[in-house]
């Protein structure tokens, strides 16, 4: 530690000395922080709800993905591709010069397509940095850069200007340095980052939001409390997510929309096509899908990160532009209903999501079930209905909960937004899920496979009451088991089973089993399941009910696993 701290002291301006001399200090601030002053801190950034991701680099002329293209050596992460060669891509700043590249337009684009913030790659896995940093040569600022402009303090200038809060992704791993997780050099390597970051803090007027990267390594990798102190010190206001192996500010579901949580934030980044860097002819997302998941992701109580690439002359694709410019116009009319919102009461489903704001439950309905939407009760009486997208409503509330019919003919293709009011506050209601009822919701649940170990793809993704999460198995897996503890015996006649439609009917043979007195009992076989399958049976009383994948095609994939009494 101390010949890091040599070297980082050799290499850092006085007032970053002056900020790690301090750093005890704002360790203590930090913790410090009040549940109250958090809130407060995060207020703005949780109102906002949709802000606009930026991957861009001199990759874009070869139009390959930012930095897991680069082939040769992952140090620390094992072996890469070979899309291109490490001597070709480590180059290809030579050649880039994008000279249609204008901030002012970037963020004109963004507030057309009603985003809040923005966050933009200052550097990737690659190492290229898009600013001028002094840590070393590779850089957009270089003399061997026919650019030779720094793009970074350029959009910082255009955020300001325009009111627009500003934010910078940054990566911890860095693919082509020399000294990144060698045995002998790696406190050369923290001390860069540590420079580099300082740099990012220090030289761009405000920074809203940090944006680390860290690939899953643990904090110690990169000595994550440091970078964060000096951040933290230097701009004290700032929102950090998760990815310095620190819990920080917010969670960060990446090509997903995260599943409901109230209790901490999150932020999905997705892009608005398939490859985060631009790639010539990429397949970009209907309207429909770009809205729906920015509705999903509100109606879970996160934000939506929606990522463009620009091309190598300096521009967002014509064809991105526009329908950024679509979401805005939808935005325009019913962005009341998403920014200032929090998620629920309702969790989201296939049926749709809902977002409230003091007294207003706002209703997004994607599909409607045959008989009507039918949710939950809700404490407080429902004083007032409107169908914002037009049209009528049959709106009742009893006991049981409330219904909801709009004629079809009233019924919009990307969502039917209905608004209830009630005669007190809804913030505080918890969370239920509609079409609930399941005895399995929430109950234990293993498997005796889970995708790469992730955990949002664990078992209990199937009885969470939301069919946007999943259990998932590894790629290859034939034969797998899914587990329910119910807690106690219970009695069900009926059983619900949601296999993950993006992946086909990949069940081919599987049973259903109870337990009695340890033994596995089958009171049902079958073939396949695929969406919304459901099985009427005798009445059974059983405290563990087991789904016995016989064989599938391909690793199977369930969104909801539902038992019912009747």
């Amino acid at each position: 530690m101390k010949r890091e701290l040599t070297l980082l002291l050799a290499v850092l301006p006085f007032a970053a000395i002056s900020i790690l001399a301090g750093a005890d200090s704002a360790a203590r601030d930090a913790a410090s922080e009040s549940k109250a002053d958090r809130e407060q801190r995060l207020a703005w950034w949780r109102e906002a709800r949709f802000g606009l991701f930026i991957h861009w680099g001199p990759v874009s002329l070869k139009g390959t993905e930012i930095g897991w293209s680069r082939a040769g050596e992952r140090r620390g992460y094992g072996s890469s591709g070979n899309q291109v060669p490490a001597e070709v891509y480590d180059n290809l700043y030579a050649q880039f010069n994008p000279t249609n590249f204008n901030a002012r337009e970037w963020v004109s684009i963004a507030r057309a397509a009603g985003m809040k913030y923005l966050v933009f790659t200052s550097r990737h896995h690659d190492g290229f940095s898009m600013f001028d940093t002094k840590a070393d040569e590779y850089k957009i600022t270089s003399p061997r850069s026919p650019f030779r402009r720094d793009v970074v303090k350029e959009l910082a200038e255009a955020c300001h200007e325009a009111g627009m809060p500003f934010g910078l992704y940054y990566s911890q791993p860095d693919w082509r340095h020399p000294d990144a997780f060698t045995p002998d050099r790696h406190d050369r390597y923290l001390a860069y980052l540590k420079q580099q970051v300082t740099e990012l803090c220090s030289n761009y007027g405000r920074l809203d939001i940090f944006w680390f990267d860290g690939l899953g390594k643990p904090a110690k990798d990169y000595d994550g409390e440091a970078l964060v102190k000096i951040i933290r010190r230097l701009q004290p206001h700032i929102v950090i997510n998760n990815r310095t192996g620190l819990p920080e500010d917010h969670d960060t579901p990446e090509q997903r929309v995260g599943k409901y949580q109230d209790d901490r934030p999150w932020e999905s980044c997705i892009t608005i096509c398939r490859q985060w860097a631009w790639k010539p002819d990429d397949e970009m997302k209907p309207l429909k899908e770009c809205l729906q998941t920015l509705i999903r992701c509100a109606g879970g109580d996160g934000n939506l990160l929606f990522n463009v690439g620009p091309m190598p002359d300096g521009r967002i694709e014509p064809r991105q532009v526009e329908r950024l410019r679509e979401m805005g116009d939808w935005l325009s009319k019913y962005g009341a209903t998403i920014y200032g919102t929090r998620g629920g009461p309702f969790k989201p489903g296939k049926w749709g999501a809902s977002t409230r704001k003091d007294q207003t439950v706002f209703l997004h309905v994607f599909d409607w079930p045959a008989n009507g939407l039918n949710l939950p009760p809700l404490d407080g009486k429902l004083v007032a209905s409107k169908v914002l997208t037009g049209g009528q409503a049959d709106v009742r509330q009893t006991a049981a909960g409330i219904s909801i019919t709009v004629t079809p003919s009233d019924r919009q293709p990307i969502s039917t937004i209905v608004a209830l009011k009630f005669d007190q506050a809804v913030m505080d209601l918890p969370a239920a899920s509609v079409g609930g009822g399941s005895l399995a919701e929430s109950a234990r649940a293993t498997a005796s496979n889970v995708f790469q170990g992730e955990s949002h793809f664990a078992a209990g993704a199937a009885v969470d009451g939301d069919d946007e999460t999943r259990w998932a198995t590894d790629a290859g897996t034939r034969q797998a088991w899914f587990e329910v503890d119910l807690g106690e015996a219970k009695t069900f006649s009926r059983v619900r089973i949601d296999e993950w439609a993006g992946g086909g009917r990949r069940i081919q043979a599987f049973e259903l089993q109870t337990r009695h007195e340890g033994v596995w009992k089958t009171f049902h076989t079958g073939k396949t399941i695929g969406p919304d399958w459901e099985l009427g049976i005798s009445p059974i009383s059983a405290r563990q009910i087991r789904l016995n994948i016989l064989d599938a095609t391909q690793g199977p994939t369930i969104n909801e696993f539902q038992v019912f009494a009747k």
